[in-house]
């Protein structure tokens, strides 16, 4: 660890904004840009409604239902964002035989989302998330899901198309929700192949599966993940979010670590050294689900289009501040990303984009 520390030895450097200018040119690029994803499916429904009184059953409230809608998230919802953005992106994932597997795969078509990567798994059910939405707030959420590993035969039918299209993409992008399809024997086989193509693997982490990252080309956790995946220090103390992300890059040999700090912005890592506070770029929060699906995508899709870390790292912080103000499970839109790197930083956005 002692040699991680030294690299990030704090630098007064001027802050260098990249011009509005050069991130349109790369949001430009996103139309030539081909992404694999490969995590877990899950069926996103939202119950629209109103609350006028509290049940005189219980001290809960008493949603007027005035409407449902059901879109395509988990990993689904990076490739809505990477589709939307004008990339080309080819997702796998695992649905069950089922009325929510039908579901999925027609809102996937729907959205104009490549089903070729849709592996059919009998023995298990399709995930819903149901979310209660009441005057614009997230009342309640209802999971229903089987979160076990995925068994042989569908690692090797998952591994098997990843491995048919990988040498057609520039970026890998992991996943993992936690629901049983991203475990170490596929992620073996991926991080395998992926090398032997010299493709960069961007992941989208879960807090208990970090050991099974290592050698990735990138990690986009937020703060509670990265914590998580550090834990506390033998006496007690909870780390500084330095410290996590030197960590983070050491133990898992990783290039470079991006991690979210909500209402705060972000915090790049880089394995050379450098470290770079981004402000956040959100105006107003009304719904952060699916933000970081949205990091993950504009992340990937920038290194794709060429961009280095740091670019890529503001347009991911640009388009996470778009899509947090929006309800439901959201995207990015080109001309909205667009209209957001031209709007102009305040002066203490300015001092905080600087390299420290």
């Amino acid at each position: 660890m002692s040699n991680v520390k030294k690299r990030f030895v704090r630098k007064s450097v001027a802050p260098t904004e990249k011009t509005s200018g050069r991130l349109r040119e790369l949001i430009q690029r996103f139309a030539k840009v081909k992404i694999l994803i490969i995590g877990d499916f899950i069926l996103d429904e939202f119950v629209w409604g109103s609350v006028e009184r509290i049940s005189p059953e219980a001290p809960v409230p008493v949603v007027n239902v005035e409407r449902e809608s059901f879109v395509p998230g988990g990993a689904l919802n990076v490739a809505n964002n990477i589709r939307t953005l004008g990339g080309c992106v080819i997702p796998c994932g695992v649905v069950g035989r089922d009325l929510r597997g039908r579901m999925l795969v027609k809102a996937m078509r729907r959205e104009g989302i490549d089903t070729r990567g849709v592996i059919y798994d009998e023995t298990r059910p399709t995930t819903l998330k149901t979310r209660v939405v009441a005057h614009s707030q997230q009342v309640v959420r209802f999971d229903r899901e089987q979160t076990r590993d995925l068994d042989e035969l569908h690692i090797r039918q998952v591994s098997d198309f990843a491995k048919k299209v990988m040498p057609t993409v520039d970026v890998i992008v992991i996943e993992d929700y936690g629901k049983g399809v991203i475990n170490p024997g596929l992620l073996k086989r991926v991080l395998r192949e992926a090398r032997n193509l010299r493709k960069p693997i961007v992941v989208d982490p879960k807090e208990k599966h970090f050991s099974f990252y290592r050698g990735v080309t990138a990690l986009t956790p937020n703060r509670a993940e990265a914590l998580s995946a550090f834990g506390v220090t033998s006496n007690g103390r909870v780390p500084e979010i330095d410290e996590l992300g030197r960590v983070l890059l050491e133990r898992l040999s990783v290039e470079v670590v991006l991690i979210t700090l909500g209402e705060h912005g972000m915090i790049l890592f880089e394995r050379s050294g450098r470290r770079t506070r981004i402000p956040t770029a959100a105006h107003e929060v009304y719904d952060v689900s699916g933000a970081g699906d949205t990091v993950a995508a504009v992340f990937a899709m920038a290194l794709a289009a060429g961009a280095d870390n740091r670019e890529a790292a503001i347009l991911a912080n640009k388009a996470a501040g778009i899509v947090v103000g929006k309800l439901g499970t959201a995207v990015v839109r080109k001309e909205e990303l667009e209209a957001s790197v031209d709007s102009k930083l305040t002066a203490s956005q300015k001092r905080a984009l600087a390299f420290v």
